[in-house]
């Protein structure tokens, strides 16, 4: 190897060093930004006065463990025991007929060729434009018509029904199972409902688990909705309570904030895998 190259070659490694450490420095740089208010909040959960005139700063000048007693025995001021329990049910109901239904339609697209198929699919992209508080107005007087407001399962029917129009996803990780499976099964005899059982969802593993965890978190963080449908307090969301409580309640308000992100938190963690690998595969069509 010449001495020109041997030079070369150490200045191209000298530019991969230096983009790699300047990568890694933003990476770092970006990752303390938005750790540092989750950092701040988790601290105020544990502040001992309670109130979010006391803090000295950004950080208590005292910590208890008392805000989270008070957080799970405290009835007269705050029931976040039964938000808690409100906010679960709707969440894990509207997971279940949600999932259901968009593996349902997502399968029915991709598998089947139908009149108004292409049109129907353009029809949900255009509808997916317009921000969802713009049909808060007809939602409210639908469900007062029906009355199901102060029930949550009129929150439920809301959330299970919307949810379809976000299939598209889906369908794309639909389209990547190879049709030739599907006339193998069907030339052994196999119908339309045991084909979609017993070869598309164990085929499906990512993707159920993906569209089950979107389900799920829709409905578990949303405020908008249950403010609007729910006025008793007793059928309130965690969502709406903490936002009830005032700048004398901010540790009861961090402290609820921190343990409603946990579950979360820790199925992203357990089901990360499955997670990505079904938003990726749903994203490119082979």
């Amino acid at each position: 190897m010449s001495k020109n190259s041997s030079v070369k070659n150490r200045g191209m490694r000298g530019r991969t060093l230096l983009q790699s450490v300047a990568v890694w420095a933003l990476v770092i740089a970006v990752s303390l930004i938005f750790a540092f208010p989750c950092v701040w909040l988790i601290l105020s959960a544990f502040n001992a006065e309670g109130s979010l005139l006391t803090l000295d700063g950004f950080f208590p000048s005292a910590y208890s463990l008392d805000t989270y007693i008070k957080l799970f025995t405290e009835k007269v001021e705050h029931d976040y025991v039964r938000w808690f329990s409100n906010t679960l049910f709707v969440a894990a109901i509207s997971c279940v007929i949600s999932t259901v239904c968009v593996l349902l339609v997502s399968y029915t697209m991709s598998r089947y060729r139908f009149k108004s198929r292409k049109q129907m699919m353009k029809a949900t992209l255009l509808l997916n434009i317009f921000p969802n508080f713009m049909n808060m107005t007809a939602l409210f007087v639908i469900m007062t018509q029906f009355n199901l407001l102060n029930n949550l399962w009129g929150l439920i029917l809301l959330y299970s029904s919307g949810a379809t129009m976000g299939f598209l996803v889906q369908k794309g990780f639909f389209d990547t199972i190879p049709s030739s499976i599907y006339d193998a099964a069907i030339l052994d005899g196999a119908s339309d409902l045991r084909v979609f059982v017993s070869i598309t969802l164990p085929l499906s593993k990512p993707m159920i688990v993906f569209t089950a965890l979107t389900a799920f978190t829709w409905p578990w963080s949303d405020f908008m909705l249950p403010k609007m449908l729910l006025p008793d307090k007793s059928q309130w969301t965690v969502a709406i309570g903490l936002n009830w409580l005032d700048e004398s309640q901010f540790s009861v308000f961090a402290a609820g904030s921190v343990f409603i992100a946990v579950p979360i938190v820790i199925l992203y963690i357990l089901l990360s895998g499955y997670l990505i690998q079904g938003s990726a595969a749903g994203a490119v069509k082979e």
